[in-house]
């Protein structure tokens, strides 16, 4: 079956994180984001990838190539960011047949994917707490017989989980009429799939929409969970390594430094001496953890430094961040309530009772830096010495 992957849009609710890498090209564990739907779509038989790219495409192009994991590659570009049947649109020169389409910033178990496949045409659903949220599915026992947009009053608890298998008719159906926010949903498409004939509804047993930095670190906790421990780098001296910890060849751990897993530590990044690592962590390429320090439960990018009696917890820093020698970030408020943070300009729960900052790409704090909860650091920020940021910047 052919697999369109939409991989095209800029990820504004993740910003600063997004300002020069597009959503799914975000790390997570030891690959980016959209590789983990394109794994799924592989494992599950996919005869070929049509990778729908736009902001930043180079990167994804670089990425995939012609081919990944032995299943042809093909691009298409939306050249605006307008809705995802716009998108899908734009992928249609290359539809000969039955497709799937998955949405590049959601994560899904393999197995419910397979199952998706199989079952088509379907869209996949999931159960959740709050449906008001979400594109919510009325269904005939396993038949999908409606699906409307963050209702009131929703039908079921069953949610719009962002995967669906078209039959070859559904190439014809892209062009439907702008929506009230000024975008070309696919759920019209999905509409016109249910008109013409049977849709099952597919419940995913595990299913993760990332498009917040917290949504980030949720996606690192699922996908470090699943890695098997291997040591590949050098580990000196006395240093510990508990439960699943991956040491990449060219890492190195040195001597005093304490490790629990699960953690990932990329080629390239030095450990130490005498440092924590702990929670779901993923220290990527070229990373600095130094005397000191201790990172828990957090996202490091690539080629950031983080090198002197600092701690760091349930954070996101992007790429060539200096941290400066005793910054701390603060990840709890006083009250117990859930961290905000945010994020499009409104201030929003993250839903987490420990959270601490978002750093956007080359971010340097000066020495004895304190953070608070849920404060995010644009790209290219800096501090002063001593100083306490409370606000974001």
């Amino acid at each position: 079956m052919q697999v369109v992957i939409l991989a095209a849009g800029e990820g504004t609710r993740m910003r600063p994180l997004t300002a020069d890498t597009p959503k799914p090209m975000l790390p997570v564990a030891d690959r980016p984001l959209v590789a983990h739907t394109a794994d799924a779509a592989v494992e599950a038989g996919a005869s070929e990838l049509i990778l729908v790219v736009g902001y930043e495409a180079d990167a994804v192009r670089s990425y995939f190539g012609e081919e990944y994991r032995g299943v042809p590659v093909e691009f298409a570009v939306q050249a605006e960011q307008r809705g995802t049947a716009d998108a899908v649109r734009a992928a249609s020169e290359h539809l000969d047949g039955p497709f799937a389409v998955l949405n590049g910033d959601n994560l899904y178990d393999q197995s419910s994917i397979a199952a998706l496949f199989d079952a088509g045409p379907a869209i996949a659903a999931s159960r959740v707490d709050d449906p008001t949220a979400y594109g919510v599915l009325s269904t005939d026992r396993s038949t999908v017989t409606g699906i409307v947009e963050k209702p009131d009053d929703p039908p079921t608890e069953l949610a719009n989980a962002g995967a669906y298998v078209f039959p070859a008719d559904a190439r014809e159906w892209l062009d439907v009429e702008e929506s009230e926010r000024g975008e070309y949903e696919i759920t019209d498409v999905v509409a016109r799939a249910i008109e013409t004939g049977a849709v099952s509804a597919v419940e995913v047993d595990r299913w993760l929409d990332v498009g917040r930095p917290w949504e980030l670190l949720a996606a690192n906790e699922w996908k470090l969970g699943e890695l098997d421990r291997r040591i590949d780098g050098e580990v000196r001296g006395d240093a510990t390594l508990r439960g699943t910890v991956v040491v990449e060849a060219g890492a190195t751990v040195e001597p005093g430094v304490v490790v629990e897993g699960p953690a990932l530590i990329r080629s390239g990044a030095e450990v130490g001496p005498n440092a924590y690592v702990r929670g779901a962590t993923l220290l990527a390429e070229d990373t600095h953890v130094g005397h000191g320090v201790e990172i828990k439960n957090s996202v490091i990018g690539a080629g950031s430094a983080v090198p002197h009696v600092t701690y760091v917890g349930d954070s996101v820093l992007g790429e060539d961040v200096n941290f400066g020698a005793g910054t701390q970030v603060a990840n709890l408020r006083h009250d117990g309530e859930p961290v905000r943070q945010t994020v499009k300009g409104d201030r929003v729960s993250t839903g987490r009772r420990k959270y601490g900052v978002v750093a956007g790409d080359g971010v340097k704090t000066a020495v004895n830096t304190s953070i608070n909860p849920g404060v995010t650091l644009s790209s290219g920020a800096s501090t002063t010495p001593g100083e306490s940021v409370t606000r974001d910047r």
